[in-house]
């Protein structure tokens, strides 16, 4: 009788099937699909109780096979060495002294918060080992090595996922990016990609929003550093502006609209990368210093001693040093006929020297108050053939598009990165409705 319960049983399981999909789709999204059959329609008692011999699977997880177990922790404000240990479910008095006594720099106890620690115990929470990533980007790795504890450094194994975020603007690019769950480098790539179109100073506006498709390097499940940006989208004022990344040959790529225009101008629209104009090109302004009327042909930008300058395009230094009212002045020629001039500075970067070659977006200088300078800021200077224009303002000549022998293949292998940021903007407008 058992035997013919068990088997109805074993006939009726069969219908009972779960039916689970999982596929990598855009946005690496998981859907899961099953089937339920109607108890109505089990024609047989649930609270039977039927016993059966049940066969482990012969490829058990190593953990399992050796009897360890892992567990993962973040460190936590006011950790001791014993406390996290004991979170961590170790309970070993000689691998808590040996940790505790470890002197180096990236030992246990010098962790900040936040940082992931994981470790490997037997049952009776003896450790086995125990890993975390240092301030150096390797992988730190104690072990118990027959009774004796011992530390080295690996590589790191890491993998490389793809996120996707989106986010709105309520104040600054940078609080945006914080609320999206952005990191600092990818937000900075951002601004740098969309530099040459957005002027991140005094263009946002409140409602402004951004997609962004960006890489990320994990290394036992805890984020080590950012990749590259593969495709990004910015509304502003209404107007949309989208950026592809593209290699025209291996390890070197560009970013390009989706028509294959260079995103990158030939000029930066400023040399620092988020602050604010405090006074604007002007040709008649009052100095506050020499008390009297006079053109400013040129751009003032607060920022802190210290700001990193950068260079606004390709070019080569024509004069550094100090030269009266600019103070610590930096000018540089460009391709033929722009020039830029850089002053105020409490500093130069290291080395740069007359002659020198820079690309657009070196570190040059460091923003001070040099010269007549009633505060530190950077004085900015454009010109044209010689001629003062309004870096703000001017029209600023494009970099070169993608190569035409090369369209076809940008536009195959960009093709499902700009669908993606076309799904995530109508998703964006229709939450904001």
């Amino acid at each position: 009788m058992l035997n013919q319960k068990k088997s109805l049983l074993h006939e009726h399981k069969l219908k009972l099937r779960w039916f689970t999909a999982i596929s990598t789709i855009p946005l690496l999204a998981v859907v899961s699909a099953f089937g339920i059959i109607p108890q109505s329609e089990i024609p047989f008692d649930l609270n039977q109780k039927v016993v059966e011999n049940l066969v482990l699977p012969t490829h058990a997880h190593d953990s399992v096979a050796t009897g360890t177990f892992w567990r993962s922790e973040r460190v936590q404000r006011g950790d001791t060495v014993d406390e996290l240990l004991r979170r961590l479910n170790v309970d070993d008095p000689a691998a808590s002294q040996y940790l505790r006594n470890a002197k180096n720099p990236d030992s246990l106890q010098h962790l900040p918060v936040g940082k992931n620690v994981q470790a490997e115990t037997l049952a009776d929470g003896s450790l086995v080992s125990l890993r975390y990533i240092n301030s150096a980007g390797k992988q730190v790795i104690t072990e118990n090595r027959q009774g004796r504890f011992e530390t080295r450094e690996a590589e790191l194994q890491s993998e490389k996922r793809i996120l996707v975020r989106t986010g709105r603007i309520s104040s600054t690019l940078f609080a945006a990016t914080d609320q999206a769950g952005i990191s600092d480098s990818a937000a900075v790539q951002l601004a740098d990609i969309f530099s040459g179109d957005i002027d991140f100073h005094r263009d946002l506006r409140k409602g402004d929003h951004f997609s962004v498709i960006y890489e990320m390097n994990y290394s036992n499940g805890e984020p080590v550093s950012t990749g590259k940006i593969l495709a990004a989208e910015f509304i502003n004022q209404g107007h949309a502006y989208q950026a592809l990344y593209f290699e025209s040959s291996p390890g070197h790529g560009n970013y390009y609209s989706p028509d294959g225009h260079s995103m990158h101008k030939a000029f930066l629209r400023s040399p620092l990368e988020f602050t604010r104009v405090s006074s604007g090109f002007s040709l008649s302004r009052f100095h506050p210093i020499l008390n009297k009327w006079r053109a400013h042909k040129g751009v003032d930008y607060a920022a802190s001693i210290g700001t990193k300058v950068k260079a606004t395009a390709d070019g080569v230094v024509s004069f550094v040093g100090n030269m009266g009212g600019y103070g610590n002045v930096i000018m540089i020629n460009h391709q033929s006929p722009y020039s830029t001039a850089y002053g105020h500075l409490s500093r130069f970067a290291t080395g740069l020297h007359k002659g020198q070659r820079v690309q657009q977006g070196d570190i040059i200088g460091y923003v001070g108050q040099t010269g007549l300078a009633t505060g530190p800021h950077l004085h900015y200077e454009f010109k044209i053939n010689g001629v003062h224009h309004n870096p703000l303002n001017v029209a600023l000549p494009d970099a070169k598009p993608i190569n035409p022998a090369q369209k076809r293949q940008f536009l195959a292998s960009t093709s499902a990165l700009k669908e993606q940021l076309n799904l995530l903007d109508s998703k964006q407008l229709a939450a904001a409705n």
